[in-house]
């Protein structure tokens, strides 16, 4: 069978089902905007939009169109291959920027999955959801338009399919009847735990391994959006009760998600600044973004691993830590919840509160016996809903036939 895989910073979501796809015998390419190929053996295609949007468009319009230019940029491409030779019987695009837009136009014959990671709201989501960002004027309009490429490409689509039951939600009822919800998968197969980790911080020359206090957090870009700023917050008071405690904290200092802060500060140095002469900075550590294997030792040996988000996408580096057999703190949010039973595979905060957030990492770092049967729930979680040889695989490969 030939698959087609969309996505416009490729692997993203697929990096798990891309290699399985060709490893089951599948003729397997990548179309996104990249221009290098990132997965041996997985026959990569560029395609790169011919102009940007129009100056004087009006402003709620900028993503649309944006997602129509890009839309006819992959639309081409495909119609290129096809003059090839190259035809796919199924097609697997995120729909977020538009490239799953016209696929049923230049293949009305082929199969059509849609990963549908989001559908805007202005209530339940992470619009309005921390009053410390109110919500910009005219947020509900703004959205609605937002969400016409997205309806639209799901529409268009023979199956969507999104990561979890949270997210389905979000969709309206007529677009949630076409979703399936499959997660991208962790391979816990790999991400297992290891009593022997360790890792090194070159610049403050230390070794951390298991048993030493280590709390960690971290993001693809430290925001609000994400909870640095609640994270922030409970450190004075972490550190000060636990003066063998070392924080790890690992992310950029770009936006990811939401409008960047007001000023020439970043998020990183606007929350730091709140606090920093409350903390010891020697036992603050901020090592940006990391190696993927030297992110995954130091979820080994993290003695207490902060997630804290708004209601939004989940991240990749939950459901790692606690296949990785991490002790997790998160935010009682949406869709932490869906993973996390509080006291019974990790603990559950109220996001708003550094103060309890701080209580239960203090808790942990001082009698981590007690909280061992939560790493073992943590990863036996991970391994029965979330792995990506038993769970997900299964569940693609017969939504890909079906």
């Amino acid at each position: 069978m030939k698959v087609l895989l969309v996505h416009q910073n490729f692997p993203g979501q697929f990096r798990g089902l891309a290699p399985a796809l060709q490893q089951a015998g599948h003729d397997v390419r990548a179309l996104s905007v990249r221009k290098e190929s990132v997965i041996a053996g997985v026959h990569h295609v560029s395609y790169q939009p011919e102009r940007s949007s129009s100056p004087q468009i009006h402003p709620w319009l900028l993503n649309t169109e944006t997602a129509v230019i890009r839309g006819q940029a992959a639309a081409d491409m495909v119609q290129r291959q096809a003059a090839q030779g190259w035809t796919p019987d199924v097609v697997l695009g995120h729909t977020g920027w538009g490239e799953m837009l016209f696929m049923r136009q230049v293949l009305p014959h082929a199969r059509l999955l849609g990963f549908s990671e989001m559908y805007y709201r202005d209530q339940g989501g992470d619009v309005g959801f921390d009053p410390e960002f109110p919500t910009p004027p005219l947020s509900a309009q703004r959205l609605q338009v937002r969400n016409m490429h997205l309806a639209s490409s799901l529409l268009a689509c023979d199956v969507g399919i999104t990561p979890t039951q949270w997210q389905a939600e979000g969709f309206p009822s007529a677009l949630r009847e076409r979703l399936r919800v499959i997660h991208d998968g962790i391979r816990t197969d790999l991400l297992t735990p290891d009593p022997s980790a360790w890792v090194s911080l070159n610049r403050a020359g230390l070794v951390l391994r298991q048993g030493d206090e280590v709390v960690t957090f971290v993001n693809r870009n430290l925001e609000p959006m994400r909870g640095y700023h609640q994270f922030m917050r409970a450190l004075p008071d972490i550190l000060r009760r636990r003066p063998q405690a070392r924080v790890v904290i690992v992310g950029g200092d770009e936006v990811s998600y939401g409008a960047a802060p007001p000023g020439s500060k970043g998020f990183k140095q606007l929350f730091l600044d709140e606090v920093k002469d409350h903390l010891d900075m020697s036992r603050v550590h901020f090592v940006s973004r990391v190696p993927y294997n030297t992110l995954m030792a130091l979820l080994r040996v993290s003695s207490a691993h902060v997630y804290l988000t708004v209601p939004f996408v989940l991240s990749w580096s939950l459901l790692e830590a606690m296949s990785l057999g991490a002790l997790v703190i998160g935010s009682d949010t949406a869709p932490v919840r869906e993973v996390i039973t509080d006291g019974q595979n990790g603990l559950l905060v109220d996001f708003f509160k550094p103060a309890q957030l701080a209580d239960r990492v203090c808790d942990v770092l001082a009698d981590p016996g007690a909280f061992q049967h939560l790493r073992q729930s943590a990863r036996q979680t991970v391994v029965d809903r979330y792995d990506f040889q038993s769970v997900s695989w299964p569940a693609y490969q017969k939504i890909l036939t079906a």
